[in-house]
């Protein structure tokens, strides 16, 4: 019995293609002769739940490129499958084509998806470090105790932590392990991020208060 063509099942039949690689895992990871993957059907087609699958349970290299040297960032077309690939499952927008163009650039100069070009542009422009966090999405902090203050100014080469002493090291892992994880950019792990800068700002309101203080009776 000849095998169904994986290629086409990712188009039109995602849930087939799904119980084929339960049975046959080595498919999820293949080429065609165009170096045309799974990942860049389902990315093409639309399929969310196909393309979480292939990373998250057949662990794809979400960075595949086919022969031009394109994720399957560079065929989505909507913007959810370009959301989901970039803040869910970690596509690096600035990986570049063979032509030397990146993935907004190239649906930019395409013209077919505006959307996705215009969000791709302002995703980028968020942060150089390669961390997509958006900070106008981020509540305000709780206010500063009375006796804190915040001073911005030029930090001193003599005081690599601008003259605020030695970082917490368990706040430090805490946000490590936080930036770490698969769920950072969710509304959950963007919850959790605003809890912990909200703690340590109480932390800092706690550690200055003056040990002398008094309640007023007067």
């Amino acid at each position: 019995m000849t095998q169904p063509n994986p290629y086409v099942l990712a188009a039109d039949n995602p849930s087939t293609l799904l119980t084929l690689l339960r049975i046959n895992p080595s498919l999820a990871s293949g080429l065609d002769e165009h170096g045309y993957s799974l990942l860049h059907a389902a990315s093409s087609y639309g399929h969310l739940d196909l393309l979480r699958a292939l990373v998250h349970d057949f662990k794809v290299d979400v960075n595949l490129t086919d022969e031009d040297g394109e994720t399957c960032l560079f065929v989505a077309e909507s913007l959810e499958i370009a959301k989901c690939l970039v803040e869910e499952l970690g596509v690096d927008p600035a990986i570049k084509n063979d032509e030397g163009l990146t993935a907004q650039e190239m649906i930019e100069n395409d013209g077919s998806f505006p959307t996705i070009a215009v969000y791709l542009k302002e995703n980028a422009a968020l942060a150089p470090d390669a961390i997509y966090l958006n900070l106008k999405d981020l509540h305000p902090p709780p206010f500063l105790p009375p006796n804190v203050s915040v001073n911005i100014g030029t930090m001193s080469e003599t005081e690599p932590n601008g003259g605020l002493g030695d970082i917490d090291p368990e706040f430090k892992r805490r946000i490590d392990e936080l930036a770490a994880r698969d769920d950072f950019h969710s509304e959950a792990g963007q919850i959790q991020l605003r809890n912990l800068v909200a703690d340590a700002i109480r932390d800092v309101g706690v550690q200055t208060k003056p040990k002398d203080a008094r309640r007023r009776t007067d």
